[in-house]
């Protein structure tokens, strides 16, 4: 197959905003190289899915290795695999902290690390993380330290890693969602979260998406935490 045309890789990509965002790439032309623990295999030729663990060093060396050896190249990396807790902070156990540490931290290290590293090769590349408003703005009705703690430093670490690759032409930036109308929040809590966000509803999928893209093809971008959260950055 040519290596000419694009290629995105994109974890947690069988649901949600992961499902969005591949969708949202193939629509521009890329090859998409999607990986999650259950996400079901592709008819799509131009469209390569792997399961697996994001935490597992194995899925992440294997999914970039499948993107070049199928499509010969890696464009763009899309960080969307996430685990979320809502917790009390002292009711968190050792195996909860392990799974979260293990795919919002260890995950996005491994593939990351990978992806980057075919960007320099080949010259140049862009990087978006999924990260949370509520990272940099918590609430207190919904208490969820862990997460705040990994994705806070995936947002710290989208600044220093476009600063270290910019003059190589590898672009770094990240999506901060608020309050999105996925399985985290289903509808009958929507009545309770809405009130929450300044612009009174909560976000669809294609919102985070269009952000992507956005950011995708903003070539002068980089170091940027988009937040699409309606308002909700600014206070509540």
């Amino acid at each position: 197959m040519s290596t000419s045309q694009k290629v995105a890789v994109v974890t947690g990509g069988s649901q949600g905003i992961g499902a969005g965002v591949v969708a949202g790439y193939r629509k521009l032309g890329y090859n998409v190289v999607a990986t999650s623990r259950s996400i079901p295999p592709s008819e799509d030729p131009r469209l390569l899915t792997v399961r697996g663990d994001i935490a597992d060093p194995a899925i992440a060396e294997q999914v970039v290795g499948l993107a070049v050896e199928r499509f010969g190249r890696v464009d763009a990396l899309v960080n969307n695999a996430g685990v979320s807790l809502v917790k009390p902070f002292v009711d968190y156990t050792a195996a909860d902290f392990e799974t979260v540490i293990g795919t919002n931290v260890a995950g996005f290290f491994q593939i990351t690390q990978r992806a980057i590293a075919e960007m320099l090769r080949q010259g140049g590349g862009h990087v978006v993380n999924i990260t949370a408003t509520f990272a940099d703005r918590p609430s207190s009705r919904f208490t969820n330290v862990l997460a705040s703690l990994t994705k806070g430093g995936i947002a710290a670490a989208t600044s220093a890693l476009a600063l270290e690759h910019a003059s190589r032409g590898v672009r770094v930036n990240a999506v901060a969602p608020g309050y999105i109308a996925t399985a985290i929040f289903p509808p009958e809590t929507h009545a309770t979260v809405a009130p929450m966000v300044p612009l009174g509803r909560l976000g669809e999928v294609d919102e985070i998406v269009d952000a992507v893209m956005y950011l995708e093809q903003a070539s002068y971008v980089t170091g940027e935490v988009l937040h699409v959260d309606g308002g909700t950055i600014a206070g509540q």
